[in-house]
């Protein structure tokens, strides 16, 4: 890898996440919400989809979470509100997979057998369709990208998404610990090309946090 970072660069490429189906996923938190309870839940907090040995599944109604790896706690998926979680993989044995809140919360909870009860009786299985295709296609980018791209081209996606998120949440962690925490990159790794992104006039950090993005370069 060159030490400095190519003269040429490209504007911002369009995101290209799945489409979030917002309107299906707010269609079956209307219908399923009554019968669930709700709570709160500030930054920090953790929920597991296992109560005893009974599946729990999770409606956000507001606020944002990440979907964590047991073991590495290597983040697979971050959403804010709308979402669902834990029922994209409903005959898992083992909890391997945790959430973790990343922005104050309003949450509604009930057990996974009852929710998709309600789906059934509901006739929300088109909306559900809908939805477990996002999700699948949210990890199914995540692996791709960190199993095919260079390492700056990890980070140089892992900004755009940085760039992209709630105010409140791109202001609250450093531009190293976001990119950590979705890669299997090192630290010091991603410290260098951040640094010479910055002294680059690339991009514009705060004390380690992303404050702008003004081109980033194709190569490095």
């Amino acid at each position: 890898m060159n030490t400095k970072i190519t003269i040429a660069t490209l504007p911002l490429a369009p995101s290209t996440q799945a489409i979030k189906p917002e309107a299906e996923i707010d269609k079956i938190i209307e219908q399923i919400s009554p019968f669930a309870t709700s709570f709160k839940c500030a930054r920090g907090e953790i929920l597991r989809f296992y109560t005893g040995n009974k599946r729990t599944c999770y409606l956000l109604h507001q606020g944002g979470v990440t979907l964590n790896r047991r073991g590495d706690g290597m983040i697979l998926n971050s959403e804010n509100a709308t979402f669902i979680l834990g029922v994209s993989n409903p005959f898992s044995q083992s909890e391997n997979l945790y959430v973790r809140v990343t922005e104050n919360a309003l949450i509604s909870q009930l057990p996974l057998e009852r929710f998709n009860l309600l789906i059934e009786r509901n006739l929300l299985w088109e909306s559900m369709c809908k939805f477990l295709l996002y999700t699948v296609s949210r990890v199914y980018e995540h692996c791709t990208l960190i199993s095919q791209m260079s390492s700056y081209e990890i980070i140089r996606f892992q900004l755009q998404e940085l760039m992209s998120e709630p105010d409140q949440i791109r202001s609250s962690i450093t531009a190293a610990n976001y990119i950590k925490g979705r890669t299997y990159l090192s630290r010091s790794g991603i410290m260098r090309i951040l640094a010479d992104l910055r002294d680059a006039g690339y991009i514009e950090l705060n004390r380690g946090v992303l404050v702008t993005i003004k081109h980033l370069p194709k190569k490095y």
